[in-house]
């Protein structure tokens, strides 16, 4: 199932006079109707929030949308904590998760009112050095181990860098419970961009049995349980989306069976990036040349740079080439952008209409992590991203970049009196 690139070839071509080619075009009726969508699924949780995952898609106005629709920020980095700010979240509608983290973020994080979420047993002692004391809340991430299974994209739990043993978990709250901390959350994230429900299911039920177990060996009774993000979207033809209410449906039941029978009252959040925006962005590209050599090859004007998933993962995303959606699929290509690097590629071998220079490239499922992960290298600009209002009209929400840009932060006035 691939979500229909929502302009024609023609209102396409008007924005491409005043926005040229490549660009991120994001669709703003449908990301509210989504994250409408969810917060109904869930509507049977009290307090239910997601924590948009801010790396998916690091723009304050997309964030602000989302804001609107009643969702927190997921923050990783002192840059997204700021973003976060600047469009005026704060307290509890933020959840800071991070990893190998510098004091400076917890500083920034505490002063926000966030809730501090730890990766590690030790980060206990650095964080109460670094603020002076310890939150009244805190937040431990779970990493189960050889328990699960993760995917290719994070890797199985027993290999992954981010969170505590069951072991370590029991000790992190026995430490801070006696260090004066009253309210306590739990946390985990395995999986990236997975579709199966059943998997996602089986998370949740593994932290409401961790919760009843921490309440019997700790006495802490949980506030929280952030099930994490991860679901995923369907990146090709043939795959469905996630049932999101079946999903909600079957974690209802759980927590009737294991919560509601155990006199526990736990809330539950998660932190949903990619299944929010990621279906209703595109990478907007134009054919620039063409190679005829052991293949065929169409280069376009966009680069890894703009989407940098298929080299990095191998990763599927659909292609819609303007005015030809209804062409017969008769030529096979290797598209491809201009970086100085052979896996610059969208994709391998795809079949598709015979293509022309200037043919108008649209690549799906661009709305999470696809700009966000852009880069500098070979001296590659990233590109403009578009906003697409419910009222047809075209609103740019972060310009492309130049070249005064990429040398902002070189000193060519030093450079003249080097030797």
């Amino acid at each position: 199932m691939i979500y229909k690139y929502p302009l024609s070839k023609e209102e396409t071509v008007k924005i491409i006079k005043k926005y040229p080619t490549p660009f991120h075009l994001y669709d703003e009726k449908s990301i509210r109707a989504n994250a409408k969508r969810l917060y109904k699924a869930f509507s049977w949780v009290s307090s239910f929030r997601n924590y948009f995952a801010v790396k998916a898609l690091p723009n304050p106005f997309i964030m602000k949308i989302l804001k609107e629709e009643g969702m927190g920020a997921d923050c990783s980095s002192l840059p997204e904590l700021l973003l976060a700010e600047k469009i005026g979240l704060k307290g509890e509608s933020i959840m800071f998760s991070s990893n190998d983290t510098p004091a400076e973020e917890y500083k920034k994080a505490f002063s926000l009112g966030a809730v501090i979420n730890l990766d590690d047993l030790t980060h206990i002692e650095f964080l109460e050095k670094a603020l002076g004391k310890l939150p009244s809340l805190i937040c431990f991430r779970y990493n189960p181990g050889p328990e699960r299974t993760g995917n290719v994209i994070i890797g199985n739990p027993a290999e992954a860098k981010y969170g505590l043993t069951k072991e370590q978990l029991f000790e992190a709250y026995i430490i801070c419970k006696e260090k004066g901390v009253k309210r306590f959350g739990l946390h985990t994230m395995i999986a990236s961009n997975e579709i199966n429900p059943a998997y996602h299911i089986e998370t949740a039920r593994m932290l409401f049995e961790l919760a009843v177990e921490i309440h019997k060996k700790t006495g802490v009774k949980l506030e929280f349980v952030n099930l994490g993000g991860g679901y995923g979207i369907p990146y090709k033809p043939n795959e469905d989306e996630i049932d999101i209410e079946y999903v909600s449906s079957s974690i209802k039941k759980l927590y009737n069976d294991i919560i509601v029978k155990n006199k526990l009252n736990l809330n539950i959040v998660m932190e949903s990036g990619r299944m929010v925006t990621g279906p209703y962005g595109w990478l907007v590209a134009k054919v620039r040349h063409f190679k005829h050599i052991y293949k065929e090859y169409a280069g376009l004007d966009a680069c890894m740079a703009d989407l940098m998933r298929p080299a990095l993962y191998g990763a599927y995303h659909h292609i819609t080439v303007l005015g030809k959606e209804k062409a017969k699929l008769t030529h096979k290509y290797d598209v491809t952008g201009s970086l100085c690097e052979n896996n610059d590629k969208f994709a391998i071998d795809r079949v598709l209409p015979e293509l022309d220079i200037g043919d108008i490239i649209v690549i799906h499922n661009t709305g999470a992590h696809g700009h966000a992960m852009g880069f500098n290298y070979n001296g590659k600009l990233r590109s403009a991203e578009l906003l697409l209002r419910p009222d047809g009209s075209i609103l740019q929400i972060r310009r492309a970049e130049t070249v005064e840009d990429y040398f902002e932060t070189l000193d060519f006035k030093s450079l003249e009196k080097f030797r």
